[in-house]
């Protein structure tokens, strides 16, 4: 049998004859049971305290109590009343099926019957719905107990009252005692005395549930013994317990002349005469017990409520106030994921304020320094074409030099071309200066994006060589209303800036001549988000990257990672503004680009549009 399987039903077997109860527990055993064998009535109520049986196969002759009297005892127990009882007997007489069926048995079998037969009747009890009680409600099963109080006896005193006290034993010679204790009671003797009436033994978890009083002596005031007796009962109900049942034995020619009612007045709840046979007098004393243990029964299941009640009604409480905590929780969360929200974006705007103020500043600064460098430096590039042409007329001029004149002039020609070249050098600075502080800031049009492209990268294709690779992925549409600026020297200036990271690179790793050393990445896409459309142009390469600290400052005019001579650090400010103009945004990331030489970096250009018939419209202040 596997962990997963349910236990085999439990068999309850009382049987008395070894060989009768070896054959049944083959029998029950072979079919699938459990069975756990006693051989007296008292046997099997004993044992309920190690657990409790799925079902009871009892034979009805039982040594002391009979079958029938065990069955009562079940019934009158709210944990044992629920588990099927079958009976068996020699021979199925109809008083005796009537009499077991009345004291609680569910079916009376022959033990003659075919075995098969057996087994069936079992498993169609078991089917019928027995309860199958936990094992932990084990134990509680209990006798009834019965206290059976003796009058003092005194011959004087009681000589002139007949001794007809039949109660006291039956025909066979069983006393009372043996009676109740057959039925599966717990009995007790004991003798009249003030000192019984004292103590907590009456109000207990072990008082009794029924006391029977002999009240035939004289020695006994009868009725001051049951007032005392029912004043300590009520002190019991009054401490909410269930309160013990009182049967008075009189004589019986008291009983006849009805000379006793004060006995019922001082508290008995039951009276019978002395000449009462014992088997009626248990049956009295049967029925008191059972309103007893009813009661019992009513206020345990009472408590049981109780408790359950409180128990639900704390378990809501406490519900309540875990999801009051939990909404308190989840409300502070939110907030702080709100606050946390709001000073994020509040240091980004923030910063973008600085950094907006701060390029608004250096285009200013930067306007009046190209502004005051244009104009000598119009004047100077003027009188150098005026000197050049003075001295190629010289040269030109009829009439022998002298050597020295001669090489003095060549040397003025050499100087004056070395000057056009850091003249015309100082010329494109100012003209960046210009474009970055957007003194020529050109019109919004319409710019044909893959040609665009194209034409930066022919003008770049003296940096490419055959060492580095340039891959092209343009899947946004191809006609865009922008500036021209933003692919003329955005995407010109960002592609010249990976072509530099990429030769860097190489002259440290010193690769092969005429062998593929780099590589860089265009694409293009439109991207739809809730906010609307952007175009988005991505440059990416595999040169060394560019570090997380640096990548604040690259935008910064005038800042440059490049040797002295090789960058002037306005490429990305120039960028920065365009894209700014465009409503836009540039990130930095790591291009880690597949089967890449380098970590690499991406540029990722991004501006809002707006879908016409025609083409995408970039939203820009010149829009």
């Amino acid at each position: 049998m596997t962990s997963c399987e349910s236990p085999p039903p439990l068999i309850l077997l009382v049987e008395e004859s070894d060989e009768q109860a070896s054959t049944l527990n083959t029998l029950l055993e072979a079919s699938g049971f459990a069975v756990r064998r006693v051989a007296s009535g008292e046997e099997a109520l004993s044992c309920l305290d190690d657990g409790l049986p799925d079902l009871v196969v009892a034979d009805y002759h039982l040594p002391g109590m009979n079958g029938g009297q065990m069955a009562r005892q079940f019934r009158m127990n709210t944990h044992t009343r629920s588990i099927p009882i079958l009976m068996l007997t020699e021979d199925v007489a109809p008083g005796l099926e009537r009499e077991g069926l009345e004291s609680g048995a569910d079916a009376y079998i022959s033990k003659s019957a075919h075995p098969d037969l057996l087994v069936l009747r079992i498993r169609a009890l078991l089917r019928e719905g027995s309860d199958f009680l936990q094992a932990e409600e084990a134990g509680r099963f209990r006798r009834a107990r019965i206290v059976i109080v003796t009058s003092p006896k005194n011959e004087e005193l009681d000589e002139d009252f007949p001794d007809n006290a039949s109660w006291e034993r039956d025909a066979s010679g069983a006393s009372l005692g043996e009676l109740l204790w057959r039925d599966g009671h717990t009995v007790t003797t004991v003798s009249a005395s003030s000192e019984l009436i004292h103590g907590a033994w009456l109000g207990g978890d072990d008082g009794p549930d029924c006391l029977v009083l002999d009240l035939t002596s004289r020695q006994l005031d009868g009725v001051n013994f049951c007032r005392r007796l029912d004043a300590r009962r009520q002190d019991v109900l009054e401490a909410g317990g269930t309160s013990f049942r009182i049967l008075g034995i009189v004589d019986a020619d008291r009983f006849r002349r009805h000379s006793a009612a004060d006995l019922f007045d001082a508290g008995l709840d039951d009276l019978v005469p002395s000449d009462i046979a014992p088997d009626v007098l248990a049956l009295r004393i049967r029925v008191l017990v059972r309103r007893k243990l009813a009661q019992d029964e009513i206020r345990q299941q009472e408590i049981k409520r109780q408790v359950r009640e409180v128990a639900l009604q704390t378990a809501q409480s406490e519900a309540r106030a875990i999801a009051a905590k939990a909404a308190m929780a989840e409300a502070l969360a939110h907030a702080n994921a709100e606050l946390a929200d709001a000073n994020a974006r509040l240091i980004e705007t923030q910063a973008k304020l600085v950094q907006t103020a701060k390029m608004a500043s250096l285009g200013e600064l930067v306007a009046g320094i190209a502004h005051e460098i244009n104009n000598p430096l119009a004047f100077t590039l003027a009188h150098e074409e005026t000197v050049a042409r003075a001295l190629k007329r010289l040269t030109e001029s009829e009439g022998p030099l002298q050597p020295t004149q001669l090489a003095l002039l060549e040397k003025c020609v050499s100087r004056i071309g070395s000057m056009r070249l850091g003249l015309q050098r100082i010329q494109n600075l100012v003209l960046s200066l210009r474009r970055f502080s957007r003194l020529d800031e050109s019109a919004f049009q319409d710019v044909d994006v893959v040609e665009a492209i194209d034409t930066a990268l022919a003008l770049l294709a003296h940096k490419f060589g055959r060492e580095i690779v340039v891959e092209r992925h343009l899947a946004a549409p191809r006609m865009l209303v922008c500036q021209p600026a933003l692919l003329h020297q955005v995407v010109m200036n960002i592609v010249s800036n990976a072509a530099d990271a990429i030769h860097m690179r190489a002259e440290a790793h010193a690769p092969e001549p005429g062998a593929i050393f780099g590589r860089i990445v265009i694409e293009t896409l439109l991207r739809q988000t809730e906010s609307g459309a952007s175009y988005v142009i991505s440059i990416a390469d595999d040169g060394p990257g560019i570090p997380s600290d640096l990548r604040a400052r690259v935008f910064e005019p005038f800042f440059t990672t490049k040797p002295v001579g090789m960058g002037t650090g306005l490429g990305l400010a120039i960028a920065y503004g365009v894209i700014e103009a465009h409503g836009g945004s540039i990130d930095i990331e790591d291009a880690n680009l597949t089967d890449g030489r380098g970590v690499g970096a991406c540029f990722t250009l991004s501006v809002p549009v707006r879908l016409t018939p025609t083409g995408p419209v970039t939203i820009g202040r010149s829009a």
